[in-house]
């Protein structure tokens, strides 16, 4: 948990006290690799930090290879299905457990508790809604201007330990090409 107070104080001072009551609604949650922390339909319930493991964004299809892989989470980053999260609406994506992933989660309705009742809590609730716009923002803006080789390329340059740890066809569909092209891209660029 000590994470999470680091994280948010990177951008903000946070009283005992108010660490006090956030920390109270915190929920430990421990998820086994290829859980499916949210499905498609359900309601975004929490916001969580990740204290370990990867988290993987995806729109099912019927074919498990045709799924649509559009994000990763990793250590001490927030992760959520932010939209659904916001508007009380289901989720049209699944939220997965891509390895084994331990998080710390607050609740929607605590979270409101903590925005009504600390003098920090509005900040922490922006500047996780900040990040995860940010980076789909990052995302939509790679897609629209950048080849594949090269989205391919500042995904290893920025998180090398995720071309390791996160299986190829995943990558592929991230970056928004068949396994076949992901293929055909690492033997022109090694």
């Amino acid at each position: 948990m000590i994470h999470i107070r680091e994280y948010i104080e990177q951008t903000v001072a946070i009283s005992d006290k108010d660490w006090q009551l956030f920390s109270s609604k915190l929920e430990n949650k421990i998820f086994k690799k290829k859980t499916i922390i949210l499905d498609l339909g359900e309601t975004e319930n929490y916001i969580s930090f990740i204290d370990s493991g990867i988290a993987r964004f995806v729109i099912p299809k019927e074919e498990e290879e045709k799924d649509i892989t559009f994000g990763f989470c990793f250590k001490n980053e927030f992760v959520s299905a932010y939209d659904s999260f916001l508007t009380r609406k289901p989720s049209l994506y699944q939220l997965q457990a891509l390895t084994n992933i331990s998080v710390w989660r607050i609740s929607y309705e605590d979270l409101q508790e903590v925005y009504q009742k600390t003098k920090v809590g509005n900040q922490i609730g922006r500047m996780s809604s900040e990040r995860l716009f940010l980076i789909k923002s990052k995302r939509e803006q790679s897609l629209l201007n950048e080849s594949a080789e090269t989205r391919y390329l500042n995904l290893f340059t920025q998180r090398p330990k995720l071309i390791k740890e996160i299986p190829l066809k995943y990558i592929a569909s991230y970056i928004g090409v068949t396994p076949q092209a992901l293929s055909r891209i690492r033997k022109r660029i090694s």
